[in-house]
């Protein structure tokens, strides 16, 4: 497999395609605003002015957008969608944060085309993008996964087999629902120290030496009080899988009343302008 199209190129998809070009693949790159694939022109990537143009003599195809919605225009438009373009046998491979029952319904489109599929949403975010270090959780054959994996290892570490085709979008979202429960929790308990006169930052060491603490909440709460926003994983994208994941769970008769009340804290958030900036912004409403 050499030759690989990349499909969307904000934050995640343009460092993947990076990444792919440094490991010697022919690229070839979309996006809706065409302006964004120049820097990758200059690395040597080819540039597409449809998904499926992008898609017409691709091994692999890897979509990474921003939503539902986005991703059925990609693969499926009428005019210009990718599986329309690909050739059979080839991979298509969804990397988005997306719907588990809209990624068992592009499996199935993809069947339609001989296309075989693969759902690969990745943990991580800009900083694991640009080292080649995202983790991979992958959904579908086995056999297609064998295929695709030294693909994806030439922009992850790591790269696990959850099941069936849906099975990484579900595992997906269940990491960013318990990542944005800690964070939001760790606002308001922080936000709770400041007001009860203890030092925050003191307060932040201590609960971080103790086992409750995960790596991933340490660096939240010093994002906080460093009050360093730049986005990594914006609210507003946060707010849209914290709806995703509520919408999973409503299909699968599961209860989930943390990501509801977190939810909801995703959507204060927005209502107080914080959507542009990094999930940590929550802490701004305890402030």
């Amino acid at each position: 497999m050499k030759n690989i199209t990349i499909l969307g190129l904000g934050a995640m998809g343009s460092r993947m395609a990076i990444s792919l070009l440094k490991a010697g693949y022919s690229v070839t790159v979309w996006n809706r605003n065409a302006a964004k694939a120049v820097p990758l022109q200059a690395l040597g990537a080819r540039a597409a002015d449809s998904p499926r143009a992008a898609a017409s003599n691709a091994d692999v195809v890897i979509s990474m957008l921003r939503d539902d919605e986005a991703s059925r225009r990609a693969w499926l438009d009428a005019a210009g969608g990718a599986l329309a373009g690909m050739q059979a046998g080839s991979i298509a491979i969804e990397s988005s944060t997306l719907m588990p029952t809209w990624i068992r319904e592009l499996a199935a489109a993809a069947t339609k085309y001989s296309v075989d599929f693969l759902d690969a949403p990745v943990a991580g975010s800009r900083p694991q993008a640009e080292a080649a270090q995202l983790i991979y959780l992958v959904g579908g054959a086995q056999e297609v996964l064998q295929r695709a994996e030294p693909v994806l290892k030439s922009m992850g570490g790591a790269v696990h087999h959850a099941g069936n085709a849906g099975s990484g979008a579900i595992v997906k979202l269940m990491v960013n629902a318990l990542f944005g429960i800690q964070v939001a929790a760790l606002a308001e308990l922080l936000g709770l120290a400041t007001r009860a006169g203890l030092d925050a930052s003191k307060a932040l060491e201590i609960l971080s030496s103790t086992p409750v603490a995960s790596p991933a909440a340490k660096l939240a709460g010093q994002s906080m009080l460093a009050k360093n926003f730049a986005p990594m994983f914006p609210v507003e994208l946060a707010e849209k899988d914290f709806g995703y994941v509520l919408d999973a769970a409503a299909m699968a008769g599961s209860g989930v009343p943390l990501t509801q009340s977190t939810h909801a804290v995703m959507r204060s958030a927005l209502e107080h302008g914080l959507g542009g900036q990094n999930l940590t912004a929550v802490a701004q409403l305890y402030a």
